[in-house]
């Protein structure tokens, strides 16, 4: 377990970038061969904006990893947080650390993760900025990271507020992170992977057919299975729903005009446009 610590903290920046832009391209790539949705749209452009998006959150967590480096230093030096405070840090200690790895990277996709997903949905103004994530009408891998600038800085606030209440050192911060990218490029992908396979994962894990639901262009779909590595959150708090993936249809209703979604700086104005009010449908959707 030393050794892992280790590596997670002084992890190389060509293996940080492996794991964003390589799982990028490894379930573009399984989902080309093996589609859920056998959609015809422009692949190349379509993730060309949304890794432009990507490169907007790159920056603005490099900007601002100064903070988050203190935050992981601080707790770790002052003992400060859930699992400095039950002593499950030692490194010297397998099954104490093993522990404290699980709770901790289960509470910072709580904290970092669930929880800010969750909050955006339901305050007007931060939904603004996330509406541009839902505004993709192709979900695949690449809208993992489709996230306005704005909304990277609040989930960029959260991660660090977790990092505080949860005492993660900075290495169990780059275990999250490295999940996190994965799970949410694997949750977010067209690929047609396996019902049952699918179903078993779901237990733990949020997969693909959980999270395509939360893409669909209806309310109360997409106030549902907000969760990024674990599905855990979604069933406590009741947001977990289970639908045939084949009725779906993704985007938001707010926003339906293909030209306008993939115009960048029509997205990146979206906040700043005034509110669109979810617009009336004559009748009860029931997927």
């Amino acid at each position: 377990m030393e050794a892992v610590v280790e590596y997670f903290s002084d992890m190389p920046k060509a293996h940080r970038s492996l794991i964003l832009f390589g799982g990028l391209f490894f379930f573009l790539m399984v989902e080309s061969g093996l589609p859920f949705f056998k959609n015809k749209y422009n692949k190349v452009s379509h993730t060309g904006l949304n890794v432009f998006f990507t490169l907007t959150t790159v920056l603005v967590n490099l900007g601002m990893a100064g903070i988050l480096l203190f935050a992981a230093s601080w707790t770790t030096n002052n003992g400060f947080g859930i699992v400095q405070w039950a002593g499950l840090m030692d490194v010297t200690n397998a099954p104490k650390l093993i522990a404290g790895i699980i709770i901790g990277v289960l509470l910072m996709d709580f904290l970092g993760s669930w929880l800010p997903h969750f909050v955006e949905h339901k305050i007007t103004f931060l939904w603004q900025f996330h509406v541009v994530h839902h505004s993709d009408m192709n979900v695949d891998a690449s809208t993992a990271n489709r996230h306005h600038p704005g909304e990277s800085v609040l989930r960029f606030l959260f991660t660090t507020a977790a990092v505080f209440i949860v005492g993660a050192p900075f290495w169990l911060v780059m275990i999250y992170q490295s999940m996190s990218a994965i799970m949410s490029q694997f949750s977010h992908s067209n690929m047609a992977f396996h019902g049952k396979l699918d179903k078993v994962m779901r237990y733990v894990f949020c997969t693909p057919a959980m999270h395509r639901v939360h893409h669909h262009y209806r309310q109360p779909y997409s106030d549902t299975n907000y969760g990024n590595i674990f599905s855990l959150w979604d069933r406590i708090f009741g947001t977990y729903v289970e639908v045939d993936n084949s009725k779906l249809v993704y985007g938001v209703d707010t926003y339906m005009n293909e030209k306008d979604i993939n115009n960048p700086l029509f997205l990146l104005k979206i906040p700043f446009a005034g509110y669109k009010p979810t617009p009336k449908h004559e009748d009860a959707e029931q997927l």
